[in-house]
């Protein structure tokens, strides 16, 4: 068999970002995919009715083009396009108005009324420094680029995201501030929960909250393509359980999180670090729904049809209640939903008329339990007759996501709890948390900073990494 410099275990897009970062160095490198088709959480399915595509995870990717690896990519040459919903996002309330999240920091301002200046005040100067900040806050720990930038975001940001919303006069934007901020799947007492509303917001305002035409496969195959076009090999179809298993290599990469890594044989790691992997603490799971729907989902505010996401939770009390609740195990019948009905942009989702609809809410790690009917009624309390719409659906519970893609432990999209502990020393408190205890095996997955979404950092600090420290080669964004 070939001798690879690099093989990379996974296909997502950290696994994808790695990959290419070191074949542009003209390195020879290989990517193993267990599955039968690449992608990750960059996999769209027909999963309720012929003709309806849907997206398995990831639907809306606010980090895409925020992220300084993917700009760098010339993915559009490669078939990829992007369409932007003329909100980013929405949030409906039980008075019957909702609070937008509309492309325009200015605009949004405006429509939260006496709470505008204080929108402005915290959004605004990270939109600006945006390209400055993304360097400094999409890696691991280490002497920042611009440190007068981050000391001024890093003031706001470690903030529990319930300091923040006690800052906000109206109920309007306290929801808009809970809903965002929830996409961290933890407390929003937690300290460092503002980190990801802060930066959510920032981005919807400089890039949108864009949605991939085709749906999120059409990433994982433009990435492809490129790797492709570069000389990378990609093998579908190999589950990995013993290194033996691959082609003679210099280094390996690890798109993978601490329980899979652990599970294999022949990574030579000490004893300490295997330790260390294994006090890694998962987050919440979540439990999803696909729907094939009769028509657009019928909110009560016609304006949440326009948005690439839809936060359905009411008030930020009642998102704070249920998110708390369910971290510590415990479960409500009022979830907060995430909502997505991309075929109102994209009309390769559905059949011509009808449309697709995703959501998902948050619950305890490993629960087996069925969230339809709570998912559906609380659809149904923003948008009544939405039951009414509904052909056909397809329901992932955490079991099912897991054995979906393994990275996603209990549920635990994020790849690991990203709390304050956790949010730069994942998955083992170091410098380089890229490296391990074996000088030639690295981990460039979600587990690893600055976390979950599809932005390819982390497979570009790790191929970084491992340049520098084998290749004697150094590459900057």
């Amino acid at each position: 068999m070939r001798k690879y410099d690099a093989i990379i275990i996974g296909s997502g897009p950290n696994g994808f970002a790695a990959a290419i970062t070191l074949q542009r160095q003209g390195l020879s490198t290989l990517i193993v995919e267990g599955a039968d088709t690449i992608g990750g959480g960059m996999r769209t399915k027909e999963l309720t009715l012929p003709g309806f595509k849907h997206d398995v995870c990831s639907a809306i990717h606010p980090m895409a083009l925020a992220s300084p690896f993917m700009s760098s990519l010339p993915l559009k040459e490669y078939g990829l396009e992007f369409i932007q919903a003329s909100y980013a996002a929405a949030h409906p309330l039980d008075n019957g108005d909702s609070a937008l999240l509309y492309n325009n920091v200015e605009e949004t301002a405006q429509d939260l009324g006496v709470d505008g200046q204080t929108y402005k005040k915290l959004v605004i100067p990270i939109m600006n420094q945006w390209e400055s900040l993304a360097l400094d806050i999409m890696g691991p720990l280490r002497f920042p680029r611009h440190p007068m930038d981050l000391a001024s975001f890093g003031l706001k940001a470690l903030k529990p995201a319930t300091w923040i919303a006690s800052s906000f006069k109206t109920q309007k934007a306290k929801a808009l501030w809970g809903g965002v901020t929830a996409h961290g799947i933890q407390p929003l007492s937690n300290w460092a929960t503002s980190a990801i509303g802060l930066v959510l917001m920032a981005v919807g305002h400089r890039y949108g909250w864009p949605i991939p035409k085709g749906g999120s496969q059409s990433i994982a195959d433009a990435l492809a393509a490129y790797y492709l076009s570069l000389g990378g090999e990609i093998q579908t179809g190999l589950w990995v359980k013993n290194i033996a298993q691959l082609p003679d290599h210099k280094a390996l990469v690890f798109n993978m999180g601490p329980r899979q890594i652990l599970q294999l044989q022949g990574t030579g790691f000490s004893e300490t670090y295997r330790r260390s992997l294994g006090r890694f603490k998962q987050g919440m799971g979540v439990f999803k729904i696909d729907w094939a729907l009769s028509e657009p989902t019928p909110f009560r505010d016609v304006r949440c049809q326009q948005a690439a996401t839809v936060h359905i939770g009411n008030t930020f009390e009642e998102i704070a209640n249920y998110e708390k609740n369910a971290h510590m195990g415990r479960t409500g019948q009022k979830p907060f939903v995430l909502f997505a009905q991309p075929s109102r942009f994209d009309y390769l989702r559905a059949p011509e008329g009808m449309h697709t609809g995703w959501a998902y809410c948050h619950v305890p790690n490993g629960s087996t339990a069925n969230f339809t009917t709570h998912i559906e009624n609380q659809m149904e309390r923003f948008a009544p007759g939405f039951k009414d719409t509904i052909l056909a659906k397809s329901t992932m519970n955490t079991v099912d996501i897991e054995a979906y893609n393994p990275n996603y432990v209990g549920g635990d999209i994020n790849g690991g709890l990203m709390d304050i502990y956790q949010l730069f020393t994942r998955p083992t408190l170091s410098l380089a948390p890229y490296r391990t205890s074996n000088k030639n095996i690295y981990i460039a997955s979600s587990s690893t900073p600055p976390g979950g979404g599809v932005h390819g950092m982390a497979g570009f600090h790790a191929a970084k990494l491992l340049l520098k420290d084998h290749f004697n080669v150094d590459v900057t964004l």
